[in-house]
């Protein structure tokens, strides 16, 4: 984990891509995309293993557990569609009522989200002020927008191992807002060299890679080049295979 300051609230990312806030006890998640497969069967001629929102409420489960929060948001398209909810199975419908219970649920409102809470439990809100911070889905165009937290741009790097290059999941931030990355295992990245996250940093920030059991910070004075579709690639920094 790499804790980091955040509009004057200490908060750590988390290697499996959550926002913890310890001062709060608040986890943060977002971009789950509960029932992307069965969305695309039941839409597209493109069939999907329909197995990823177990593997992702997996991932949340051990999070949870790690950090026993008392409060837990969700930061906008929770679901792949309007009805993802009516589509969860037996299992995950119990597991969620496990991870409610006992402490503050919160579905922020994505693109896709107005019924999660009527059927499932929990709160839902457009966005969700605490303290300093502000939780939504799409960050605000605005720069000056201090203490946000938001979703929905899936941010990605390119990194050097010590073989190869590879593509992770980040957190970016510049000390005034921070996307997180999707926690949806079916999910995809948008390159943290993308013109939407300058419109939001102005080309100044700390991108926090996640890895295996850890994250790896790399500021913006890290990065050298951008190299065709890999994205940014980080000078004198590194992580294990």
């Amino acid at each position: 984990m790499v804790a980091f300051r955040l509009a004057g609230a200490e908060v750590v990312a988390d290697h499996q891509g959550a926002l913890w806030w310890p001062a709060e006890r608040v986890l943060v998640l977002a971009d789950l995309h509960f029932e992307k497969g069965s969305s695309f069967a039941a839409r597209t001629s493109q069939m999907l293993p329909p197995y990823d929102t177990h593997a992702t409420l997996r991932v949340v489960e051990e999070v949870v557990a790690r950090r026993a929060p008392d409060c837990i948001i969700c930061l906008g398209d929770n679901f792949h569609d309007r009805e993802g909810p009516s589509r969860l199975d037996a299992d995950v419908r119990q597991r969620l009522d496990a991870l409610m219970a006992g402490r503050r649920f919160v579905w922020i409102e994505g693109n896709h989200d107005a019924a999660a809470a009527a059927v499932l439990g929990g709160e839902s809100a457009a966005e969700l002020s605490i303290g300093p911070l502000v939780f939504r889905h799409e960050p605000s165009v605005a720069r000056d927008a201090w203490g946000e937290v938001a979703g929905h741009l899936h941010p990605a790097l390119v990194v050097q191992t010590r073989a190869r290059r590879v593509r992770r999941k980040c957190f970016v931030s510049d000390g005034a807002r921070c996307v997180l990355p999707s926690m949806g295992s079916f999910t995809g990245g948008l390159d943290v060299g993308d013109e939407a996250f300058d419109a939001l940093f102005g080309g100044r920030y700390c991108a926090y890679a996640l890895g295996q059991g850890r994250v790896y910070p790399f500021p913006t004075r890290s990065f050298v080049a951008r190299s065709g579709n890999l994205g940014l690639v980080p000078a004198r920094h590194s992580i294990p295979d």
